[in-house]
């Protein structure tokens, strides 16, 4: 059943993922799922806010708390088609976020690169949901970005 709801949220991810490559920005998305219901969604907007904190990840939870309204997400999955940053992955810690399930590894900027965890200690994780997807998204928008 878990591995049949993490399908179908990531695919939601994915949408807003498709979203960011249609807008010029790197194809990252994300949706924060709370009682088994998608309470944000959210895609990188870097370019079109000029925000290098601007990441799926970042506005996802904004969204997510404004929502709940609460600083906390202990009852929450975060859905995100590529690994957060280091950034991210602070803001998640200090969210206290219950559950992180994302795509594609990103072995250049993320997270998993800094040695000691950074994630809430009570965050569980689960990799590699429709990472072959995510990861060919990425590689296209930085293929036709090399291209013009």
């Amino acid at each position: 059943m878990e591995a049949a709801r993490d399908e179908h949220f990531m695919q939601e991810a994915l949408k807003e993922a498709r979203k960011a490559f249609e807008e010029g920005e790197i194809p990252v998305g994300a949706v924060v799922v709370c009682r088994n219901k998608i309470i944000a969604r959210a895609h990188n907007q870097t370019e079109r806010l000029n925000d290098a904190t601007a990441h799926a990840e970042m506005l996802a939870v904004t969204a997510a708390a404004n929502y709940l309204g609460s600083k906390y997400l202990d009852e929450c999955t975060l859905y995100v088609t590529l690994e957060p940053c280091p950034m991210c992955a602070g803001a998640l810690h200090w969210s206290q976020l219950q559950r992180l399930v994302f795509g594609a590894e990103d072995p250049q900027r993320g997270y998993q690169l800094i040695k000691s965890p950074l994630l809430h200690p009570r965050t569980t994780i689960t990799k590699g949901i429709h990472a072959a997807e995510s990861k060919s998204l990425i590689e296209e928008f930085f293929r036709l970005l090399r291209e013009k």
